[in-house]
């Protein structure tokens, strides 16, 4: 006999389907929601290691790339810092310089990290030339491949500053560092020419270690490299740790919180297909029986009952795919390869690998209770039948009895302890859920905390500008290369980019822009001012790490306008500065270290005094005092009002007075949710759901097999004056106490789950979690979510209970 066909066993396993409709829903959509769940988070872990790891090893990357003073340190003395112990290898030095270069309109392009080098190879950082050809002379310049666009091409020319007199450079090609070690490279002589008192020539070193493959060993190195060269040689470093992160960091937040949503769902399944088949096995002992007598051996009816758990498990397997392919999209368009730009889809071995790992975890979940079927002997399966074992749950009828309550609810408040196996499966059932709800809950309340504390500035009461918006064309893409909503502010506004519009004749159209001190005089002026700060959004060069580094420069009291902090302390004053904790991790800094930064023509050295809490993506932002760049002006001011002043009318009399000068006055709005967090939260309802769904069919499998068990004793209490009203309250109160039971296992375990995975997702991108984004939890919002699992459960019950309410007394009866 085989199972495929028309032969007997496979009559059997599909009338076994069939028979239990309610049983194969349960196992589908469980099987469906494990596997959705390990696709995406499979899929993700693979977007997050392999294109990064590959290029970085194939172009032997640098561990840390780091920057010197030429003063301090001699090449020579460089030289010998890659023969020191534990440095597997090390090229340069190479001479460094930050440079802002304009287009032929005299926009200015991000500022650069600009390496002299004589050719894209060496034993470390073999730079990938993407297109073009390498600078040969001076006046020519290799870009990243980031900046590769429409606006820049091959032979494109550029001049290093809007100063008249400077050299241009000319675009002779695109390459890739995996490192990052620069933005852009030209000949040594070319970078030697550049340097200038405001932006000093540095020298570059690139090491690769024999360890170098956690914080605390990059800490080791730089530590090792600043003691050779001595006190102030070591300008900065960059680690690969933090470039690695920035690459990654588009599925790798996503990845913790998927996971634990899988778990949840193996673990559900593994429950339901368990329950189910025990309870098959349970209620089937007479059916089991007569297969025997009638020839089946035990091995086929072990094998009947995993395939009815097998079947359905197949179809929410492949539904569980299909789904979670979907479900992967919008996460994984986010995160692309920085080496191409091609977009990642899901790996086809995850397609593969995660729904053969499913059918096992089903299949010996099935295989467990199905044993017992085949061990049970022939004249005891026939004569046991259903019926329960004599006097179980007699004691809890007992002492349910002398409570104070209805009958029929005493009645059903002890049915539970009738069959122990099947009310611990439906209490885990329920507490999973419970878990779930518990989970989702937290991570979307910290998800809105972590994106209402990233824009701080939208708790002022009213936001005064010294330029504002004019009407005219949508301006053009920012240079390739910048983050979408980076653009890099001209000199010192803090304003950001004007807008440009395209005029009949084709020129830029710029907006006025108010004198700072004159807009400040007008806030000072009003009566209702309560308080203000000035803030800049700008861009530096800060030594040691490639690339253009935002920077918010603030004056006045800008503690009302502060980050959350993880350690440290808020700006005070002058020589300070604020960072996140991707700085420290890129730079291999420490609180109380000194950073060279350079704003425009300023160079200035600030010492670290805070970790700040920064979740703004792969681009740094720092921190730091106005008064540390006199060329620097406030853009912004942000304004808290005295109690009692509407912040609209207080907007109106202040704009009434900076627009004529350029300026604008308006009142604070709700911050906007950052799109992956809003992807995230979606994903993280939809699979909470899913999971609540499942542990309300968890419940309505157990109920079903219980009334149907009990229809015969349902039906006497019927005959004797038992209403559908009193039926109905029979059958929930048997859930009851499980609902209870369940909620106050599953709450602690969903806020334990929540405190381990938020810092996890936290470490993933690089930074720690302050108390606010994790102490989203109180007292009342923990009752009700207990309250969930008597609601799970009630729900789950609702269905078997109107059907045993509902049915008429004379075929209870008759029912065996």
């Amino acid at each position: 006999m085989s199972p495929f066909g028309t032969g007997a066993l496979g009559r059997v396993v599909r009338s076994g389907v069939d028979r239990r409709r309610v049983q194969t829903v349960v196992i589908a959509v469980a099987a469906m929601m494990a596997v959705a769940s390990a696709v995406v988070a499979g899929s993700l872990m693979v977007a997050a290691a392999a294109p990064f790891d590959k290029a970085f090893e194939r172009q032997r990357g640098a561990h840390i790339t780091a920057q010197f003073d030429p003063a301090e340190a001699s090449a020579a003395r460089l030289a010998r810092t890659g023969r020191l112990p534990g440095v597997a290898a090390s090229a340069g030095p190479y001479p460094s310089t930050a440079v802002r270069p304009v287009d032929r309109s005299g926009f200015p392009l991000p500022t650069l990290t600009l390496v002299g080098r004589s050719g894209p190879d060496g034993a470390v950082d073999r730079v990938d030339l993407k297109s073009g050809r390498w600078a040969r002379k001076p006046g020519e310049i290799v870009l990243d491949a980031s900046f590769e666009g429409p606006a820049i091409g091959i032979g494109t020319s550029m001049k290093t500053s809007n100063a008249k007199d400077t050299p241009a450079l000319s675009v002779v090609g695109f390459a890739v560092s995996a490192g990052e070690s620069a933005d852009a490279w030209a000949a040594p002589a070319q970078v030697d020419a550049l340097g200038s008192k405001d932006n000093p020539v540095s020298s570059q070193m690139l090491y690769r270690f024999d360890s170098a493959s956690t914080k605390q060993q990059i800490l080791a190195d730089r530590k090792e490299l600043a003691a050779f060269v001595g006190s102030g040689a070591l300008l900065g470093t960059q680690s690969w740790l933090d470039t690695k992160r920035a690459a990654d960091q588009g599925a790798a937040a996503t990845v913790p919180f998927v996971t634990a949503f899988g778990a949840l769902g193996i673990v559900m399944s593994v429950i339901t297909v368990s329950s189910v088949i025990s309870g098959a096995v349970g209620t089937g002992l007479r059916r089991i029986g007569i297969l025997k007598a009638i020839g089946f051996t035990p091995r086929e009816v072990v094998l009947a009952y995993v395939a009815q758990a097998l079947i359905p498990a197949v179809v929410g397997i492949a539904l569980g795919v299909v789904l979670g392919n979907l479900l992967a999209v919008p996460l994984l368009s986010d995160t692309e390869s920085v080496y191409g730009g091609v977009p990642l889809s899901v790996a086809w071995w995850v397609d593969v690998a995660v729904p053969a790992a499913a059918l096992v975890v089903v299949g010996l979940a099935a295989l467990i209770p199905a044993s017992r079927a085949g061990r049970l002997r022939t004249v005891e399966a026939i004569a046991v039948g259903r019926a329960p074992r004599t006097g179980r749950g007699r004691w809890a009828h007992r002492v349910m009895g002398t409570l104070p309550l209805p009958r029929p609810v005493t009645y059903g408040l002890a049915t539970p302890f009738t069959h122990p196996a099947r009310t611990l499966a439906m209490l885990l059932a329920v507490a999973s859920g419970t878990v779930a709800a518990t989970f989702a809950v937290g991570l979307t309340s910290s998800l809105n905390a972590i994106g209402t504390s990233q824009d701080p500035e939208n708790r002022a009461a009213v936001t005064v500008t010294t330029t504002r918006a004019i009407e005219v064309a949508p301006p053009p893409p920012p240079p390739a290369g910048g983050d979408a909503g980076d653009p890099p502010p001209p000199g010192g506004s803090g304003s950001g980019p004007p807008p440009v519009g395209n005029s009949a004749a084709g020129t830029s159209e710029k907006p006025k822009a108010a004198d700072p001190a004159k807009v400040r005089s007008a806030i000072t002026s009003q009566p209702g001012t309560e308080s203000y700060y000035g803030k800049a959004r700008t861009e530096v060069a800060v030594a040691g790490v490639s690339g253009p580094v935002r920077a918010a420069l603030y004056e006045g009291d800008s503690r009302p306008g502060s980050y959350e902090m993880l350690s440290g302390h808020w700006i005070t004053g002058r020589g300070q500065v604020v960072v996140p904790s991707r700085f420290l991790e890129r730079t291999s800094t420490e609180l109380g270290d000194t950073v060279r930064v350079t704003h425009e023509k300023e160079t200035a050295n600030l010492r670290i005094v805070g970790e700040s809490f920064d979740t703004s993506g792969s681009r740094l932002e720092i921190h730091a005092d106005m008064a540390d760049f006199e060329s620097a002006e406030p853009g912004t001011f942000l304004v808290e009002t005295k109690a009692g002043v509407s912040a609209d009318e207080y907007a109106r009399k202040v704009a009434a007075v900076v627009r004529p000068l350029g300026g604008d006055a308006t009142t604070g709005s709700e911050p906007g949710q950052d799109g992956v967090i809003l992807v995230m939260a979606a994903m993280a309802a939809l699979l909470t759901l899913m999971l609540i769904v499942v542990a309300g069919l968890g419940v309505l499998n157990s109920v079903v097999l219980d009334t149907r068990e009990r229809i015969h004793d349902l039906g006497v209490c019927k005959a004797i004056g038992m209403s559908p009203r009193q039926t109905l309250s029979l059958v929930l109160a048997s859930v009851a106490v499980t609902g209870v039971i369940g909620g106050l296992l599953g709450v602690p375990a969903g806020y334990a789950l929540h405190h381990v995975v938020m810092p996890v997702m936290g470490r993933a991108v690089g930074t720690g979690l302050p108390p606010l984004v994790l102490d989203v939890y109180g007292p009342f919002r923990l009752l009700l979510l207990g309250l969930g699992g008597v609601v799970i459960a009630m729900l789950g019950a609702l269905a078997p209970a109107g059907w045993a309410a509902g049915a008429r007394t004379a075929a209870a009866l008759r029912t065996e």
